[in-house]
């Protein structure tokens, strides 16, 4: 049984499809919630869990592609399965080009689905676990000092703390100070941690 916590989301205006996937879907151990429009599905204040969205291409008022460009303009991230009965290759190249993980045409297999929604819902795992990081992360960057902001950039470039004292004007026991606190303060275990830090946080080293 998959994480209960997963949400699969589809939108089609067919209920006899909608109920065939939510079936489907549900036996796998999903949670699924269904829409017959996009409007509504747009409407709805989606939970912060993993997921994806399962979305038929043509429907009435708003099709999937046109929802597909809503979604990005809220900046509303979801993996997008596109399903339809009758795709074409331009539509296809659009929706891929847009993001979308796959584009499936009906009738499709039902392990075909499965095996496209098990990568998606893994991939928005990995995507909101790596974005609750980089909040934590810029949360402890705003504990360092102006100074300490200054080492911590010299410091992932590889130089020795002797030469960031020179640099800086200061000693090198100052430095090992500072290098010290800034690891406590983010959380490092080693140099590498701090290089990995740096990187997610897109921190450059200052002008001296």
């Amino acid at each position: 049984m998959r994480d209960q916590r997963s949400v699969v989301y589809v939108v089609d205006d067919d209920p006899s499809v909608l109920k065939s996937l939510e079936r489907l879907l549900r036996s796998e151990g999903y949670d699924v919630k269904t829409f017959t429009s996009a409007l509504d599905f747009l409407d709805f204040q989606h939970p912060d869990v993993p997921g994806c969205l399962v979305l038929d291409v043509k429907m009435p008022e708003l099709g999937g592609l046109e929802l597909q460009e809503r979604l990005a303009e809220k900046e509303i991230a979801f993996p997008i399965i596109f399903i339809t009965g009758h795709g074409t290759v331009p539509m296809s190249v659009r929706a891929m080009k847009a993001g979308a993980v796959d584009f499936l045409e009906k009738p499709f297999l039902d392990k075909d689905l499965l095996d496209v929604v098990s990568r998606a819902v893994a991939a928005d795992r990995q995507a909101k676990q790596e974005q609750r990081e980089l909040r934590k992360l810029r949360e402890r960057l705003k504990t360092l000092t102006p100074r300490e902001h200054e080492v911590f950039g010299l410091v992932v470039t590889g130089m020795l703390n002797k030469q960031i004292a020179y640099d800086l004007g200061t000693s090198e026991k100052t430095i090992k100070v500072h290098r010290a606190r800034i690891m406590e303060k983010l959380g490092a275990g080693s140099l590498a941690d701090l290089v990995r830090f740096a990187e997610k946080l897109c921190i450059r080293s200052p002008e001296i």
